[in-house]
């Protein structure tokens, strides 16, 4: 009876200590320039989802300001059967200074199910606005982006290095074909 009360009482920390570490918020940057983050972004690398299952390489959105507040927001890549594309639309959380986002691809009609927005939460930045790190907060979801279609491996294992600080499962992360 003492080991199973031990086993159970370790059982129990592990769970807290687990149970902690998954709790804690992801952290983004502290503020973003929408206009500057604007443009083409390339895939380098992601945890896999069921959204893009049928990306084979070329992966890249691109990002537009509009004049509402919204952020236009186009996704494309190459398949099997030639290129994806996928059109949403962005919107700022408010209190985030840009940092988070809410997108969506279902039709504007659908706007009003919170469902049909995902989490896009640009964790890491650098200064040049040329290499981005982006997740959701469930940890679900994860990117590394970049404005050019390849990156050094320093900076790759730099994004992987945060991103595991942020308590995401990087052992899942692919990197993308371009």
């Amino acid at each position: 009876m003492n080991k199973l009360k031990q086993a159970l009482v370790a059982a129990m920390v592990l769970l807290a200590v687990g149970g902690a570490a998954s709790a804690q918020e992801v952290k983004t940057v502290p503020s973003v320039d929408l206009k500057r983050y604007a443009g083409k972004w390339y895939e380098i690398a992601k945890i896999p989802n069921s959204f893009q299952k049928k990306c084979l390489s070329s992966t890249s959105a691109d990002y537009a300001p509009r004049e509402d507040g919204m952020i236009d927001v186009t996704n494309r890549c190459r398949t099997a059967d030639g290129v994806d594309e996928a059109k949403g639309v962005a919107r700022v959380v408010a209190g985030s200074n840009n940092s988070k986002l809410e997108v969506r691809f279902a039709p504007a009609w659908l706007s009003w199910i919170p469902m049909v927005w995902g989490d896009y939460w640009i964790m890491d930045l650098d200064p040049q606005y040329t290499l981005a790190t982006v997740g959701s907060p469930s940890r679900e979801y994860l990117w590394i982006l970049s404005r050019t279609p390849t990156i050094s491996d320093e900076q790759y294992e730099n994004a992987l290095n945060n991103a595991t600080k942020q308590g995401f499962d990087t052992s899942r992360v692919v990197k993308s074909k371009p």
